[in-house]
Order: structure tokens, then sequence, then C-alpha cells
């Protein structure tokens, strides 16, 4: 598995407001550009790349992070969701390591998962950040830059986070979604990432399990956009048929299905399971992230492949989770995936993409 671990370009031992003014950390920061040679020939949503693999939506969380990235060669970068409006972070800590060597079955998720001394191999984390936004009037400006600095071959994705207001209902949220979308267009981000993964009012707390509204705002998003390449950012599902029901309901408007977000489980301070690990209420449950939930990740992307057979789509899948090693990525592409995405094992080693591209 992970033979390395570097220091993390996201330092888990600042809070995120001392990430997002300092960072990024570690090899991120020598300034040293990764120079790639020939002509790019893969192809991302109609762009020219060096190599289908990048950097998930999560821990690229400003402008200078996407640029260090960009300059460590990963072709594909994702800007962290934004919002309407600011919201800040989840208190500290927001990254914890997990005391989870094999696989993070829905089961052990059930019964809850240890909090881990120190970070080791193979990596598995919790994080729990509530998606923070800053200002559109900032991350406008932050996202244009990022877009103009990507160089040839490289694509910068950007990432629309929904709202629910305290009033207005579902209308209400359907138009945030709509308003994101618009500022977002405007910052020229060649790609855009829609998340459904994400609470919302409907069934089953997540917006992608509720495939109805999903189907609805994706329509909408996607009317917004126009031209602009649309992928949906969903979560791992159980149910085979409400998975068949969104992607049927959305196959023929989007362009890439990005799968998936992190397997939620019960974060534990011991192993009696008697504390919590992250402080304050409602943070039982934490999104697991690493080399645990690769099992899933793999899984959804086979069943995605399937039904755009069975469908005759055309939509590109992302598969993303528990990518640590260049065999993950080689993994993810045999079960069928068009590009893979990585989140933990890019911030603990910052060479990942270089030592994928040594081996294409």
């Amino acid at each position: 598995m992970t033979k390395q671990l570097y220091t993390p370009f996201y330092d888990p031992e600042k809070s995120y407001e001392e990430n997002y003014a300092e960072g990024p950390f570690g090899a991120f920061a020598d300034g040293k550009v990764f120079e790639q040679e020939g002509e790019p020939t893969y192809d991302f949503m109609g762009h020219k790349i060096y190599a289908p693999f990048g950097i998930a939506n999560g821990p690229l969380i400003n402008g200078n992070f996407v640029k260090a990235a960009l300059d460590k060669g990963f072709d594909l970068v994702e800007y962290k969701d934004v919002r309407s409006h600011k919201l800040a972070c989840n208190p500290f800590p927001n990254i914890i390591p997990l005391e989870a060597s094999g696989d993070i079955t829905l089961q052990i998720a059930e019964q809850g998962i240890t909090q881990a001394k120190d970070y080791g191999t193979p990596i598995s984390i919790t994080n729990s950040f509530g998606i923070p936004s800053m200002d559109p009037d900032f991350w406008q400006k932050d996202i244009a830059e990022a877009v103009q600095y990507a160089k040839k071959g490289q694509v910068v994705i950007g990432g629309i986070q929904g709202t629910l207001p305290e009033s207005g209902g579902f209308d209400a949220y359907l138009q945030d979604f709509i308003t994101v979308a618009r500022l977002l267009k405007e910052t020229g981000v060649k790609v855009i990432e829609l998340n459904l993964s994400c609470p919302n009012e409907g069934a089953a707390h997540l917006l992608c399990f509720d495939y109805q509204r999903s189907i609805i705002v994706v329509d909408k998003v996607k009317n917004e956009l126009g031209n602009i390449p649309l992928i949906i950012k969903i979560a791992y599902f159980q149910d085979d048929e409400v998975l068949k029901k969104l992607v049927q309901g959305v196959g023929n408007i989007v362009q890439g299905i990005g799968a998936i977000n992190t397997i939620p489980a019960k974060i534990y301070a011991d192993t009696r399971h008697a504390q919590q690990a992250l402080p304050g209420t409602g943070r039982l449950w934490s999104g697991t992230c690493g080399h645990g939930i690769k099992w899933a990740g793999i899984e959804m992307v086979k069943r995605l492949k399937q039904i755009r057979e069975d469908n005759g789509y055309t939509y590109s899948i992302e598969g993303v989770g528990g990518v640590t090693v260049p065999e993950d990525y080689f993994e993810y592409k045999k079960a069928g995936a068009d590009a893979v995405m990585s989140a933990t094992g890019a911030m603990w080693n910052p060479y990942l993409a270089q030592e994928i591209k040594k081996t294409l």
C-alpha cells in the first residue's frame, strides 16, 4: 500500500483558517514545478490532458492549493466546493486518523471506528469540515486566477455546493444551486462538478438519494451552465434501484458522474466507544476517507459502467475513493473509470501524479 507518508499539504494539526491563510505545506510549498513533455493525448470533457488523474473535491481549499497541485503534475484539480455566501468551517479538529487497516464496510461504519494515535499506512482518516466557503466576491477572483494558472494539458474543475435556506423550502434551495452555478460560470472554469452528496431536506439526508429532486436540480443547473461540461458527485448507494433511477434521470443531461464521496461512520475517541472523537453536537457520524473506502469506489464505478452500457449513455465516470498508490489508479481504470481522482492519498503524497505518470 502507501510506501511513504510525506508531510501533508493540508496540515491536520492546524485549523482550517490557519491552513487557508498559511498553506499549502510540505512539498506543495517548495516552489518546484514538474515539467511535462510532449503533447497531451487524453480527452477529458473535450479538453486534452496528459493523464486522467487528479485531486478530488476537498483538500484544495483555495487558489494557492490549486496552483501547487498543478505545479506537481496533477492534471485534473478541483477547487473545493463554493457556496452563494460565506460559511464557517466546523470546529477544530477537522481531520483525524483512524484505526482501520482494512475495508471500512457499512457494518463497521455502523459499529464505529476508533481514532488512531497517528497517521499510518495504509492511510484512512475522517474529515469533518461542513463544506465551508468564502463569499463569492473572494472566490470568483481566486478561481479565475487558478484557471488562468493551469498549463497545457491541465484542467481546473469548480465545485457547486447548494445551501438549504432557512425559509422557502425546495424552491429556494433550487434557486441557490442555480445562483452558485451562474457565479461559478463567470470565473471561466472549464468543467463544473455539482455536489449531490450533501445534506438536504429530502429523503435520507443526502440529496443524491432523493433522486426526484436531484434530477430537477441537475436539469436546472445544466440549463444555467450551457455548454460547460457538468459532473455530478454522488455517494455510495446501497439501493441499486434508486441509483438506476437517478442515473436514468440525468444520464442524458450530465457529461460525467463522480463516485464516491465518503463512507459515513461513527467515530470514537476510545476502543470502548464511550466518547465521540470529534467535539460538538451532531459530529459522532463523520465521513471516512482513504484506503478503507476504496472497495466502495471501485464497486460504484463498475455499477455506473453497467448502467451506462445498458442504457446507451455516454457520460464519463470519475472514480474516487482510496487512491493512495499508483496501483489503485490502475485498479479504478480496469473497473471502468475514465478518470481517477484522489484526496487523502494525494494529501500525504504530493508526488502521486508523477509516480502514476511514470507507469503510463
